[in-house]
């Protein structure tokens, strides 16, 4: 179910306004000089890709730049909009392409993430050039933050795509889920947390990706704005740039802070979680995952376990994780006790009977099967106070 309550249509005046006043935090005099990676970075535009931002090393270095193309908060036609994030990951040897022109204005569209690819390549093979030979083509990645965040869902199955990277974003409807579905690619998200307005509609999203697809999701309590304006683009810019030297580079070291019960992100300010996550050529992570019998044996009980992660006047998020007992389940249901007052107006990753006093939350198709201790989440938002209540879980 997608939710709507603090979604939808408003979102994008939301959006839009976070853009503008980013813009204007995020101006060049304000950034970085240079960023702080080994290939101090700056931005230029070319006549042959109009409307576009270019970052690149000031001083091209020997190795090939892999390729990330960027869409802004609020579809905004601003390329230096984000440009304290996007040089940051530039000066560590990537080319990086933002929609829209430096301190433009208007709006963007999905294609003009397709134009800076096909850009790219084009610019890799034109003889003379100074990219000639200088790009890593066979290394791509689409990214966005906010409403940019869709526009790389829309281009996200564009074959020479290696990872996608959604940042505080979320597809709107249900029916624009088909996105999820054809995606082939590995995927991360890194999102604000609970107050951010994109957090439901992102979990919605990550539980409804295709079952063997490889993914990240981390979530980082700063809200809907993040810290792209912050010196280097802050914490997102961090992980940014360790995400894409793992992905587009082969840095294993990198990788590392997204793999196993042990990542570097695991125990830090980052809540995590993973799905079908491996190091290289086929490196498992720590903990592998587990396969759910079909036919459980043992106690297959579970567990659930209710925090609410957010809280104002007169409403309030709440989460709810489910964990597996000594066998494995094909599907379980979590009852809950609601305080008085309080009401659920919106759910994700699971199906409710019921919005007050005692409330029933079944699994969905797709997170219903856990092996023996492993978990799965859920999500509601309500009106009230979520504090008080308890959760008890049976298998189904």
């Amino acid at each position: 179910m997608r939710t709507r309550t603090k979604f939808g249509t408003g979102w994008a005046a939301v959006v839009v306004s976070a853009a503008a006043v980013l813009t204007v935090a995020a101006s060049p005099a304000d950034a970085a000089a240079g960023g702080s990676g080994p290939y101090p970075a700056d931005y230029e535009t070319s006549s042959s890709l109009v409307n576009h931002t270019i970052y690149r090393p000031s001083t091209l270095p020997s190795e090939r730049l892999p390729i990330f193309v960027w869409g802004n908060g609020g579809c905004a036609a601003n390329g230096t909009a984000q440009i304290n994030f996007l040089r940051e990951i530039s000066s560590y040897g990537f080319l990086v392409i933002a929609s829209g022109a430096p301190n433009g204005s208007g709006s963007t569209t999905s294609s003009m993430l397709t134009q800076s690819i096909d850009w790219a390549v084009a610019e890799n093979a034109r003889s003379g050039g100074k990219y000639y030979g200088r790009l890593d083509t066979s290394k791509i990645a689409v990214g966005g933050w906010s409403c940019g965040g869709l526009e790389a869902y829309a281009v996200s199955n564009d074959s020479r795509i290696t990872t996608t990277l959604i940042f505080s974003s979320g597809l709107l409807n249900d029916g624009d889920d088909y996105q999820l579905k054809r995606l082939t690619k590995p995927i991360a998200y890194f999102i604000g947390g609970p107050s951010d307005i994109a957090y439901p509609n992102a979990m919605d999203d990550w539980g409804k990706l295709p079952s063997a697809l490889p993914a990240f999701m981390g979530n980082l309590n700063v809200g809907h704005g993040g810290t792209y304006d912050q010196t280097n683009g802050g914490e997102f810019g961090r992980v940014a740039v360790l995400y894409l030297k793992w992905r587009l580079k082969g840095d294993l070291g990198a990788g590392a802070t997204f793999v196993g019960s042990d990542c570097g992100l695991c125990h830090s300010q980052w809540q995590v979680q993973q799905k079908n996550l491996t190091l290289g050529d086929g490196t498992p992570p720590s903990t592998p995952p587990v396969t759910p019998s079909p036919s459980p044996s043992g106690n297959p009980g579970c567990t659930a376990a209710y925090t609410v992660q957010n809280q104002w006047n007169g409403g309030f998020v709440a989460g709810v994780v489910v964990t597996a007992g000594s066998a494995a389940l094909n599907g379980w249901r979590v009852t809950l006790a609601l305080p008085g007052g309080a009401t659920v107006t919106s759910v994700w990753n699971a199906v409710n009977t019921g919005t007050t006093g005692t409330v029933t939350m079944a699994n969905q198709s797709y997170n219903g099967q856990l092996g023996p201790g492993q978990t799965a989440s859920f999500g509601f938002q309500g009106t009230g106070t979520g504090g008080g209540a308890s959760a008890t879980c049976s298998a189904s």
